[in-house]
């Protein structure tokens, strides 16, 4: 099956975010993996984020929300930009002043490529597969997947699957319920953690 995985446990997922950190230092690549895990976003959506989307050029002041219309669905969304978006952000703002004397107007896309308009998502892809490989994740590992390990984590959290459909914008359970990645090993930990 080629279908894009969830980033299931939580050893994987930190040596996964932590690759672009420690192993081979890039905040933008890193701040796409963050984002790409806590916002549930579809790359394209993510990649046609600008400065202004996340932050306020003129307070100084990170946004609490990222509001968009996404792409496919043409629905609003409302993100909350939690802390460590905030602070994979910081760390790549901090980067971003430091190659230019240009101040930030905002209008400046938050995933640049050499041309300054966003990369693409062949190269959002290879960015990802990129540091998948180098931390031996099995499965196919591919931008949908930080979308799809938002979910899985969610639901192992707690979070009610109808609450998860209506933050996809799905129009069926049957979607959520792929998304989720639930495999036999989820089903088993129920009966053994339900024991009545």
């Amino acid at each position: 099956m080629n279908t894009s995985q969830p980033i299931r446990t939580k050893q994987e997922l930190e040596q996964f975010m932590n690759y672009y950190k420690k192993v081979q230092p890039h905040p933008r690549n890193r701040l796409l993996i963050v984002m790409g895990l806590n916002t549930a976003l579809r790359i394209s959506d993510l990649l046609s984020l600008r400065w202004r989307d996340v932050y306020d050029p003129g307070s100084g002041i990170w946004k609490d929300h990222i509001l968009l219309i996404e792409a496919k669905t043409g629905k609003a969304s409302s993100i909350y930009m939690n802390e460590h978006i905030k602070n994979a952000l910081s760390t790549y703002k901090k980067e971003c002043a430091a190659k230019t004397d240009q101040p930030l107007t905002g209008q400046e896309y938050l995933f640049p490529g050499k041309t300054k308009k966003p990369i693409s998502r062949v190269q959002a892809y290879r960015i990802i597969r990129k540091a998948a490989e180098a931390c031996n994740l099995k499965g196919v590992i591919s931008p949908h997947s930080l979308r799809k390990t938002f979910g899985y984590h969610a639901w192992k959290q707690g979070t009610s699957p109808v609450l998860l459909m209506d933050i996809y914008h799905h129009s069926s359970y049957r979607i959520t319920k792929r998304y989720l990645g639930i495999e036999q090993d989820d089903r088993d930990e129920v009966f053994r953690n339900v024991c009545l």
